[in-house]
């Protein structure tokens, strides 16, 4: 719907940013000792010639996106070369509207054939879940500049004065959303989040763990050590989900950790790796059985099935009666969510990753249809943690925000942490977003001192 506050992309500007891990992250079958960050500043300008930058980023994370025997250079090259071609193209998209409308826009008449016409050029096809996590450092900045230029900050913008179209139209006509807009199903803004930390596969929990490679660099490294360094009460267990003697004592261990210091609660994530229903429900039966408190400590379990759901269409109710049962690859947009709910999911693990606008329209649907909510991460450093922690203060979760990036490359985020010391820093086991404050996403990137690389040469 034409309104006077809509907007066109006129110009990108696109950034690399090298990040190393400090410890090694055990991503699937996967070990992760290093990013990509896209960065994109974008000039959006409206119908009266008036023009305001954004900014977005986004973790190429490769290893999530795209298993693959393909080599990690061969993969990261390729949503680099992605990423350059969605510069370019984005101002070439004629389209006007606001950012939510221009993302699904975008999404839906341009953003396949892009794909198709790069996987033709090459043997094994990049994954769509890759393409929007390409996508989602251009949409990101899309809102932050729509935030910039009308002076509010992004998650005020959702209602009826500043976007045209309601949610049935995004929702293909569905009657039941009507006049409705997102703001219609987020909450106030909470400043004070609990905060998720990530145990890894490879991730050290007793001193006999340790190898000797580890750093020496003043952060923790043993996992009672960053419970009590940052106060957490809330762990997130990477599984292996191929091996169920090693993911149940690797609960228990945790577990029982958790319990003496203090931590409320647990979630277990297997990363797309099982197959079968009944290696999840044994686990789960075990454990309420052998270890009753670890059983009621875990509040719901992420992503055990492979994330394609029209391939791999499993009926997951025997999971989600004993456990909610949560959506992360696999909620690529509302429309699998919705499958997902079908074959008995029961929550949605958001990521801004995959597009602010896909999180929210995921968000309103799973809302609307009475599943649950969680923000999970990407391990998002500099300035793809804002909106990130954004999203999830806006959400209404299920329990507060995962937020892990302080624990794999704390240092990358060293000139943000000093404008945002309560984003980027974990006390007493909660995320502070007090500091953010102005239009967009309240980056105040003009106060953050860094330096970046030559912009790419599109």
């Amino acid at each position: 719907m034409s309104r006077p506050t809509n907007v066109r992309v006129r110009g990108t500007t696109l950034y690399f940013l090298p990040v190393q891990t400090r410890m090694p992250l055990k991503f699937g079958a996967q070990v992760v000792d290093r990013v990509s960050c896209a960065r994109v500043c974008v000039r959006v300008e409206d119908s009266r010639g008036r023009s305001a930058v954004g900014w977005g980023e986004t973790p190429l994370s490769v290893a999530w996106v795209w298993p693959s025997p393909l080599t990690w250079e061969e993969r990261e090259t390729r949503m680099q070369d992605f990423c350059r071609t969605l510069a370019r193209e984005l101002p070439a998209f004629d389209a006007s509207g606001h950012p939510m409308e221009l993302g699904d826009a975008f999404q839906r008449h341009r953003l396949h054939a892009l794909l198709d016409a790069h996987n033709a050029a090459h043997a094994e096809p990049m994954p769509h879940l890759a393409a929007l996590v390409c996508h989602s450092l251009f949409d990101l900045a899309v809102f932050d500049a729509f935030g910039v230029l009308h002076e509010r900050p992004v998650f005020e913008l959702l209602g009826e004065e500043f976007l045209g179209s309601d949610l049935a139209y995004f929702f293909d006509g569905d009657a039941r959303f009507a006049g409705q807009r997102p703001a219609h199903y987020l909450r106030p803004r909470q400043n004070l989040m609990p905060v998720w930390h990530l145990i890894g596969g490879l991730d050290p929990i007793e001193r006999d763990d340790l190898t000797g490679s580890e750093p020496n660099d003043g952060y923790p490294v043993l996992l009672r050590d960053w419970i009590r360094a940052d106060g957490l009460r809330c762990l997130k267990i990477k599984l292996r989900g191929t091996d169920a003697e090693w993911d149940i004592a690797r609960i228990v261990q945790i577990g029982r950790m958790s319990i003496e210091e203090g931590v409320l609660w647990l979630t277990a994530d297997f990363n797309c790796t099982v197959t079968d229903p009944v290696y999840v429900t044994d686990i789960l039966d075990r454990l309420l059985i052998e270890e009753p408190h670890i059983y009621g400590m875990l509040l719901y379990i992420e992503q055990p099935f492979p994330y394609d759901l029209e391939a791999h269409r499993i009926d997951v109710r025997s999971v989600s009666a004993r456990k909610p049962l949560f959506l992360d690859e696999s909620a690529h947009d509302w429309r699998f969510v919705r499958l997902g709910r079908e074959l008995g999911w029961t929550g949605v693990a958001l990521k801004t990753c995959k597009t602010l606008t896909g999180a929210l329209l995921s968000l309103c649907w799973a809302r609307a249809h009475g599943m649950t909510l969680m923000v999970q991460d990407l391990t998002n450093p500099m300035f793809a943690q804002i909106p990130h922690v954004l999203l999830a203060a806006h959400a209404g979760t299920i329990m507060g925000v995962e937020s892990n990036a302080m624990q794999f490359y704390p240092n990358a985020s060293l000139p943000e942490l000093a404008v945002h010391p309560g984003i980027f820093r974990r006390r007493e086991g909660v995320l502070d977003l007090g500091t953010l404050r102005g239009p967009g996403f309240g980056y105040r990137g003009s106060e953050i001192l860094r330096a970046l690389p030559p912009a790419e040469n599109l």
